[in-house]
Formats: C-alpha cells, sequence, structure tokens
C-alpha cells in the first residue's frame, strides 16, 4: 500500500462532526478499543487531520504528531490503525506471532504473511474470518510490526493444510506511510527505530502529549543522517530482539553486513522529553518573552558574524535559513510560531520599525526582502557577539570535506560508438568497431577513409566525391525513398554528418569513479512549487547522472539551509529525488555549480512559485 510515495491532494482538520464520526467508525470496526483507547489515539483537545491522496487513501494524524488510521477508500468502510497507534495501544488488535527471524525480514520488506511463517499456539489456530483486520509481531515483544487484513478464513485455512496467504499486509514498519503525510518524512525516525525493537515498556503506558513530538523534533536533525546510514538493505531482522529494556544501545559499526549483528545492538532508549528537570537545553520551559529575546540575539549575531554587505538584498526566507537558525545556541530550535511575532514577515517589519534594519514587500513574491543593515543603531553597535569555538570546528570540518569534494572535479565527455551504418567505414580503415570515440576521432576515421580511396575531387578540393559505401555510410535510411542520393559532400560537412550516423554515448568522471553510459547526458532539474499553507518546496532530481549520492547531498544541504530534506524514489521513474523545504532554488543552484562541479548548462530550472 505504501511501498511508493504519493504526494497529497489535499490536507485539512477535522471538524467536530467528523472527529465523532471517526471515532464511532474506530469503535465499530475495533471492539477491542476501550473510550480510554480511543483518547490515547484521538485525544479530545488535540487537532485531528486528514491527509487525501490522488489514489483515494485518506491519513488520519493528530496535528504536530504521527498518523494513527488510514482510509484504504476514503469512504470509512476499510480503514486500519498504522504501526504508530499500535506500538500506543497494543492490544487493539488481534496479532499473528512469527515464526523466526527470518519471516520478519520478508514482513519488514513488504511481502504478504503466509501461513509457514506463523506461529501455531499448542491450543491450535485462532478462529478468524476472511477479511478481518491483524496485526503481525515478533516473538517477545508487543509491539506489533505490520498491519494487514485476513485472506481467509481459520476453517478455509485448516482446510488447506495451513498453506497459502493468510495476511495481506497493507501497511509495515519502516514503508512510505510516514513520508507520504504532509509531504514530509516523519521527523524522529531514529526514534520510531528505538520503540519497535525490543523495548515494550514505551508501549505499556501510551502517551501522547505533544511535547513527545516536539522533543522528537528537536534531535531529528543529527538522528535522521545516522539513521539513513544505518539501514540494512531490504528489511531488519527484529525477531531475536530482546523484549526487556536491559541491553545497551551501542554505536553500529559500519562494517555490519547482516541484520542480525544490526538488530543485536539495539537496547536501552530514553524516552524524548523525559529528560531530567535540570536540562539546560529544554525550549518547552521558554517564556514568549524569552524566544523574542533569543530572536533578537540570533539576528544581531547573524548581522555580526555571518551577514555580509554583498549579500543584499536578501529574501527574509534566506536571512532566516542561512543566518538567523544557523546562530542559535547548539541544542535549541527556533520557532517563530511561539514567539509574539507569530511570523517571519512581521518580526522583520518590527525591526524596520525601529531602524535597525531596513526591509521592503515584494508584493510578486509575496515575501518581505532585507535591503540594509543600520550598524549605526545602538542595538547594533552595544551588541557584541559571542565567540563559538564549537561552530569553528564545524566549519573547518565543512571546509574539508568541501576540499576534498574540489578535489574530485567533474568532467562530462561525449563520445560515440559505431554502428552498423558506419561500420564498414572503420573496418576499413582498421579501426576497432566495438570502441568509444570522441567527435573529432570519429572526424579522423572518416577523413583517413576519404585519403585512403582518393575522394577529393580533383576540380575542387573542398568537395568529397561519394563512393558507395561512404554514399551508404552518410545517407541510408535518411533518405526518402524516391529520392536521389547525394554524389558528392563538403568537406565542412562531412565531419558532422559521420558522426550524427554513429550512437551517441557519454563518459562522467568525478575523482576516481567514471561511467560511460548511452545516450546524450540529461540535465539535472530544479523545481520550486507551492504547497498547503503557502510554503515552499524545492525538488532536486537528475542528481545520478553526475554521479552524486542523493542521501549524502540531501544530508548536506539540510546543514547548509538550516531545513528538513527528504530522499524519495522518482515516481514511475529510476533514480532519486531530493526533497529541500522552502524556497531556495537559486542557492541550490549555485551550491551544485560550486560544489559538485555541474556545468550551468546542464541544470535546468523552473520555478511555479513565480506568477
Amino acid at each position: 500500500m505504501f511501498k511508493k510515495a504519493v504526494e497529497a491532494k489535499s490536507q485539512q482538520r477535522l471538524s467536530g462532526a467528523d472527529r465523532k464520526k471517526l471515532k464511532r467508525t474506530v469503535k465499530d470496526k475495533f471492539p477491542r478499543a476501550s473510550d480510554s483507547d480511543l483518547d490515547t489515539l484521538l485525544p479530545p483537545k488535540a487537532e485531528i487531520t486528514v491527509a487525501k491522496f490522488q489514489n483515494r487513501v485518506h491519513v488520519y494524524a493528530v496535528e504536530g504528531g504521527f498518523p494513527v488510521f488510514f482510509d484504504i477508500d476514503g469512504r470509512g468502510s476499510d480503514i486500519f490503525p498504522t504501526v504508530y497507534a499500535l506500538w500506543m495501544v497494543p492490544e487493539l488488535l488481534p496479532a499473528f506471532i512469527l515464526k523466526g527471524g527470518e519471516v520478519s525480514r520478508y514482513v519488514i520488506g513488504g511481502a504478504d504473511l503466509m501461513f509457514p511463517g506463523i506461529h501455531v499456539p499448542p491450543e491450535g489456530l485462532p478462529s478468524f474470518a476472511a477479511g478481518e483486520t491483524w496485526a503481525v509481531k515478533v516473538p517477545e515483544n508487543p509491539a506489533p510490526i505490520a498491519v494487514g487484513s485476513t485472506m481467509m478464513s481459520s476453517a478455509e485455512a485448516l482446510k488447506a493444510g495451513l498453506r497459502g496467504k493468510v495476511l495481506r499486509i497493507t501497511h509495515y514498519y519502516r514503508d512510505l506511510l510516514w513520508e507520504s503525510v504532509e509531504g514530509r518524512f516523519v521527523p524522529n525516525e531514529g526514534f520510531l527505530e528505538d520503540v519497535v525493537f525490543g523495548h515494550p515498556s514505551l508501549v505499556s503506558s501510551p502517551s501522547h502529549d505533544s511535547d513527545l513530538t516536539e522533543s522528537a523534533c528537536e534531535t531529528s536533525n543529527d538522528r535522521q543522517n545516522n539513521t539513513n546510514n544505518d539501514e540494512a538493505e531490504g528489511s531488519l531482522d527484529v525477531n531475536e530482539l530482546p523484549a526487556d529494556s536491559s541491553h545497551a544501545l551501542t554505536t553500529r559499526n559500519n562494517d555490519e553486513n547482516t541484520a542480525d549483528q544490526i538488530t543485536a545492538r539495539v537496547g536501552d532508549l530514553k524516552l524524548p522529553g523525559s529528560d531530567s528537570p535540570n536540562d539546560s537545553n529544554d525550549q518547552h520551559t521558554l517564556s514568549t518573552s524569552d524566544i523574542d529575546l533569543l530572536l533578537d540575539k540570533c539576528l544581531l549575531q547573524a548581522l555580526h558574524t555571518t551577514l555580509k554587505d554583498k549579500d543584499l538584498p536578501m529574501p527574509g526566507s534566506t536571512l532566516w535559513s542561512n543566518h538567523v537558525l544557523p546562530c542559535r545556541p547548539s541544542g535549541m530550535t527556533l520557532d517563530i510560531k511561539k514567539s509574539s511575532y507569530k511570523k517571519l514577515s512581521k518580526w522583520l517589519q518590527a525591526k524596520a520599525s525601529s531602524g535597525l534594519i531596513s526591509v521592503k514587500e515584494d508584493k510578486h513574491k509575496k515575501e518581505v526582502v532585507l535591503f540594509s543593515v543600520n550598524q549605526k543603531h545602538a542595538d547594533y553597535s552595544s551588541f557584541k557577539p559571542e565567540k563559538r569555538p564549537v561552530e569553528k570546528t564545524d566549519q573547518s570540518s565543512v571546509h574539508s570535506v568541501d576540499e576534498i569534494r574540489s578535489s574530485k572535479t567533474l568532467e562530462v565527455a561525449e563520445i560515440y560508438k559505431p554502428s552498423v551504418h558506419v561500420n564498414p567505414i572503420f573496418s576499413s580503415v582498421g579501426a576497432a568497431v566495438g570502441t568509444l570515440f570522441t567527435a573529432s576521432e570519429a572526424s579522423d576515421i572518416v577523413f583517413t577513409y576519404v585519403e585512403k580511396e582518393n575522394l577529393v575531387k580533383p576540380t575542387n578540393k573542398s568537395m568529397v566525391v561519394l563512393d558507395a559505401i561512404l554514399c551508404d555510410a552518410l545517407f541510408k535510411g535518411a533518405i526518402k525513398k524516391g529520392t536521389t542520393y547525394p554524389t558528392e559532400i563538403h568537406k565542412k560537412d562531412l565531419g558532422a554528418t559521420f558522426v550524427s550516423r554513429m550512437q551517441p554515448h557519454h563518459v562522467v568522471t568525478r575523482g576516481s569513479e567514471c561511467v560511460v553510459r548511452k545516450g546524450a547526458l540529461k540535465t539535472m532539474q530544479i523545481l520550486t512549487e507551492r504547497r498547503q499553507g503557502n510554503k515552499k518546496v524545492t525538488k532536486l532530481s537528475g542528481l545520478e547522472s553526475f554521479l552524486i549520492d542523493a542521501e549524502a547531498l540531501a544530508s548536506e544541504l539540510q546543514k547548509k539551509f538550516a531545513c528538513s530534506t527528504t530522499v524519495a524514489e522518482l515516481p514511475g521513474k529510476k533514480g532519486h529525488q531530493v526533497l529541500v523545504q522552502g524556497g531556495v532554488i537559486d542557492d541550490l543552484g549555485k551550491h551544485l555549480i560550486e560544489q559538485y562541479g555541474v556545468p550551468k548548462r546542464f541544470i535546468e530550472v523552473l520555478d511555479k512559485t513565480k506568477k
């Protein structure tokens, strides 16, 4: 169901009547759910959102949290709980227990559950009807890893000798459901991984407090990169994980090649939001006035340290993501919505009213643009920027990475392979038919043949007389029937015509890595569009053509632009695309040219936000 990424057509909050209807539907569909279970999954005071997708699937989520239910046909008749909902209320559904770890690999990989893979208790196969909703668990762990509907009844299964499919999997741990909601990844994938693997204490006392979600988001940027790099191909073996929380969580080794080695290292987990009250980085205790002061401090720090006069004028979104956010204290988040200004534009306009900066609203882009900084302002002159050795260390590491990357110069060359049309020419001069040639080398081949056969016209040295072999090489199949074949060709047209009859290829070299591909080199596409809530998102595709790793680039852009980034497969195509939150189309193109050496002519830019 969620193996391929699908973007939501719309997202909206449920009205009071729709909330009640959803609760009634869930109560009727899952009779095991008590009133307290429903309040856990759908808190009475929390906003519930529904994301509607092009394949008619509706996904219900607690606003600011995780998806809890999804409806396959959007009519309420085929609704399922998400795996995360089952972690909160493990006994919401009856569950099949897997036999061993190999089975869990296939289930997490998206395969349907077969009867030989389930554990049948001594009292016999439990009773169930076809079409019932069941969960999948591993031994000694109450946290389900998948959910689906039964393919046949228990009576039919016994008649079939417990063969065939028992459960059609509609949703499993680590599928793309998390990516689909609101067009983004769930920010705390590392936390989800810890929950599902061997930590039943988390699901024994369910909680859906908003602090948990916010705390999870704070640590997402650091943990997402590690999670992406540590994921095993396919799926993980969760069968052999301990059910208790007494095993220490250790660092994963990059040389681990099996799921058994990965899952053996999963252990203790400290629930986000349960830190000691003495934690100095807990931003939830900050008042609105404190956040306002923190905003002003970060702005002044940016104006003194990172913002240069040559960068002006600058869009407000760029100022925020590239300058203000990187100046926030380590370990803290900065949310403009929690300040008294609520919006970035209002905050910048307030600073302009005080005389610190001058801004102007761009009516076309509907964005506030920073034009100048008043360095004589009292706030600016009295502010002493902080020296941050940690930040300097990070910058040096970034520079070292850039130096390494710059040493891997990108080289792109167009080459050609002899086709059936020109093979006789190559054979005549003794050139290898299966070899790749540059355009100039191919031209030399045909002129060598002309000299060998003495085809230069005696009365006009700029013309070449076409013999049967050369005429077929240049024009056979390209001349319409009934049209007379030419008898001679100008020297200046000979080379280009000959090369056009060959098979085009291209070779891309970056450092020690070199790839030869058939066809012309495809361009890289950068697209910016608006999504619900007037938010911008920038999509980048075509990275594979230039030997750029999508995951590494996404991690790099996440730090550079101080925003969330995701990597997804291109729908219906081979390759991946990087999604960057925000309108960074110009900065992204500049980064690809300067840091990755991509020629400007190979970057195709389209900004759909401009009218």
